[in-house]
């Protein structure tokens, strides 16, 4: 029975690496903006549990509580742009 015969392979060669150009802009506001929303949020709840519900905002009641969390959901937000 004869041989067949046998096909060299090439030699595997990667393929070339993708040239990914990354620009990572600038956005120095993102971390001040966003501790600060932390610490307005943070100091409205401090705030309004200090003075029994009299400040910040007297008339929204227990809705400034609500108020608090609004701003350290917006510190989270703009967490969400820091590179």
């Amino acid at each position: 029975m004869p041989k067949s015969r046998i096909r060299k392979k090439a030699d595997f060669t990667p393929p070339p690496a993708k040239q990914t150009n990354i620009k990572l802009t600038s956005r120095s506001w993102v971390a001040p903006l966003m501790l600060a929303m932390f610490l307005i949020g943070l100091a409205w709840i401090v705030v309004f549990y200090v003075t029994a519900g009299d400040m910040p905002v007297d008339s929204l009641g227990n809705w400034n509580i609500v108020v608090g969390f609004g701003f350290i959901a917006a510190g989270f937000v703009v967490s969400t742009q820091w590179k």
